[in-house]
């Protein structure tokens, strides 16, 4: 949460000499006001944190070692890495790229399948814990909250992809991580709507299940990501002046 106070704080500083009335709305400010919720990869309660994290690697863990045992079976071994990277990229990249994936897995020594899936499911992980501040918050049921990561499967991939890569790189990697923070908060303003006040947050979280503004946002320019100035369409009868704006001075504290 500290992060996206930053984010609003940048953003605020950047567009300081624009009319107000044309910026978006800030996200920290009623954000900060939701309650937050035990999810998937939070709790407050310690001992159910560390169950739940048991429970999860040790699901992923029992995946991956039949799917690699599998891929000793005589003649459709070979296949069987392949197919899976097929298989979850599918759903990421789309047939085409996952197509290629498939063909050149054939090929490819088993180690290099491995590290390969090993990647992907890592940097997955890594992007829903970096994430957890805004669903322990938003409370999405497990259903929307599945939509809302298929919907946004590529972006989130390959953000996550790259950092994943960046941490594991000694001495750096706890430094990278807190810059995956930062940029986490940052990419939430601009996959998401800006959330409107607790009391009017009733079918927030279904109306968020599908990015609207995805192809005009996925046309821009990295220099002019903040050229799409969205409102939030709960607060569409709302001023702007009702919604606190951080102070540009706070950011030096």
């Amino acid at each position: 949460m500290d992060s996206l106070q930053w984010v609003d704080l940048t953003y605020v500083q950047k567009h300081k000499h624009e009319n107000p009335d044309n910026l978006r709305d800030m996200y920290y400010p009623n954000l900060k006001g939701y309650k937050v919720k035990d999810g998937s990869t939070h709790s407050t309660s310690t001992a159910e944190a560390l169950s739940m994290f048991f429970m999860r690697f040790a699901r992923k863990g029992g995946i991956s070692l039949a799917i690699f045992a599998l891929s000793y079976v005589p003649y459709v071994g070979r296949f069987v890495l392949p197919a899976a990277s097929f298989y979850t990229f599918n759903k990421a990249v789309g047939m085409g790229p996952a197509s290629i994936i498939f063909g050149t897995g054939i090929f490819l020594p088993r180690r290099y399948l491995v590290i390969f899936l090993q990647s992907y499911f890592s940097s997955r992980t890594l992007m829903r814990e970096l994430l957890e501040p805004y669903f322990s918050r938003v409370h999405f049921t497990k259903d929307q909250k599945r939509k809302w990561f298929h919907d946004r499967e590529g972006l989130l991939f390959g953000f996550a992809l790259g950092f994943y890569t960046l941490i594991r790189i000694p001495l750096v990697g706890v430094l990278v991580y807190g810059i995956a923070e930062a940029s986490a908060a940052y990419l939430v303003t601009k996959v998401t709507d800006p959330p409107p006040p607790y009391s009017e947050s009733a079918g927030f979280a279904a109306s968020q299940q599908t990015w609207t503004n995805k192809h005009e946002f996925l046309s821009l320019e990295l220099s002019n990501l903040d050229s799409m100035h969205h409102r939030s369409k709960q607060n569409s009868g709302q001023a702007q002046s009702d919604i606190p704006i951080p102070s540009v001075e706070k950011a030096s504290h």
